[in-house]
């Protein structure tokens, strides 16, 4: 017992989304249309890139990278350098594969030159990264996705009207991570590139490639959207228990298992008769706070699929969205894997990283609703 109560106090998020799954079976009893109901895609590409990269981890093929940022002579530029990644990297594969590649790497380099001292912010300013880099393209998000494909309007249409929010969001960035380091700009990074980055062992170059085509097939199987992805699945599984089988024991099972439980949640409230018109009725002419407030309950995904029926201004509810994830953990789940990343590094301070993620987070947000209810409103998507 002692041990169970252990493993919850270090996993807070865990019995939080359990119990949400388990109080929204007061509102829709349980039925086989929940199956069906559940973001299967989303978990299955969730497995396959926490599973791939602890391959990448393992056989250090990150060197390359780290090696790279280990050049930048100052803590602001490798900063710099890491948030960026994450916010032109999300326009492309996604916000959360995004966060899965880059704060694992920021954590070992803020490490390896004893800066720990910044991580919270640098990681909590990541997560803005994913959020705000992301919601410039259809397919930087899932969210975006959805609305984009309900909507009908073409790609060049959908980016314009994102591009000016993103570009705000991205000068915003400079200037919060500059006014991090404000006391000293040019404080050193102190990597060594060489000593972070490791050597390759030459027996294991066939592991090394192996992973590299996995990453290359898991990126196809996200970006293209394919109806096909269980076979992805399939052969990332097969493959590890080829090459790795003990790989599957590092996979991050609690996030799968937190995730399950927030869709079946988010599904069981959003086919509620009596919630459904409750929304009907509240939403109209409020898509943009009503999103944002709305997700902080199931997240913006579900929240998509809920409210868009009801949408007089779809630019609107996409905007508020967008925005939804810079206000709480819960607002966006690709929050909640920065949040897992960071525990699994440090055990126990789970607390300390939503202090810090919510008060940066809550601080960019303030700077960007106004700018962004103002332009939903006057610009059509």
């Amino acid at each position: 017992m002692k041990r169970i109560l252990s493993f919850l106090k270090n996993e807070p998020m865990l019995p939080l989304a359990l119990a949400a799954a388990a109080l929204s079976f007061l509102l829709t009893p349980p039925s086989k249309d929940l199956f069906t109901a559940v973001d299967w895609r989303t978990l299955g590409s969730l497995f396959m890139m926490l599973t791939v990269l602890e391959g990448f981890k393992k056989e250090n093929i990150f060197r390359p990278v780290l090696r790279l940022a280990g050049r930048l002579g100052t803590q602001a530029g490798l900063s710099l350098f890491l948030v960026f990644g994450v916010f032109f990297t999300s326009m492309f594969v996604t916000n959360d594969v995004s966060l899965i590649i880059f704060v694992p790497l920021t954590v070992i380099l803020f490490r390896a030159g004893g800066k720990e001292k910044y991580l919270l912010p640098i990681l909590a300013m990541e997560n803005i990264a994913a959020v705000r880099g992301s919601l410039l393209t259809p397919f930087g998000s899932p969210q975006n996705l959805f609305i984009f494909g309900q909507s009908g309007v073409s790609a060049g249409r959908f980016v314009a009207f994102m591009s000016p929010i993103w570009g705000i969001s991205g000068v915003l960035l400079v200037c919060f991570v500059l006014f991090l380091y404000r006391k000293d700009v040019k404080e050193r990074a102190n990597v060594d590139g060489e000593s972070v980055g490791g050597e390759w062992d030459p027996k294991r170059r066939v592991l090394r490639i192996a992973y590299l085509i996995l990453f290359a097939a898991v990126l196809t199987s996200i970006v293209t959207r394919t109806q096909y992805w269980y076979v992805f699945v399939a052969v990332v599984l097969a493959a590890v228990l080829v090459c790795d089988r003990k790989l599957l024991l590092k996979t991050d099972w609690v996030l799968l298992v937190t995730f399950l439980c927030f869709f079946v949640f988010s599904s069981n409230v959003a086919s509620n008769a009596a919630v459904a018109a409750f929304l009907k009725n509240a939403l109209a002419g409020r898509e943009y706070a009503g999103s944002i407030i709305l997700s902080q309950f199931i997240s913006n995904v579900p929240a998509a699929i809920v409210l868009y029926p009801f949408a007089e201004n779809r630019g609107a509810l996409l905007y508020g969205l967008d925005s939804a994830g810079l206000v709480s953990l819960i607002g966006s789940l690709a929050s909640v894997i920065n949040y897992r990343i960071y525990v699994r590094e440090y055990p126990g301070r789970g607390g300390q990283f939503i202090k810090v993620f919510t008060l940066v987070s809550l601080a960019f947000f303030a700077f960007v609703v106004l700018p962004g209810y103002f332009i939903s409103r006057a610009l059509t998507l």
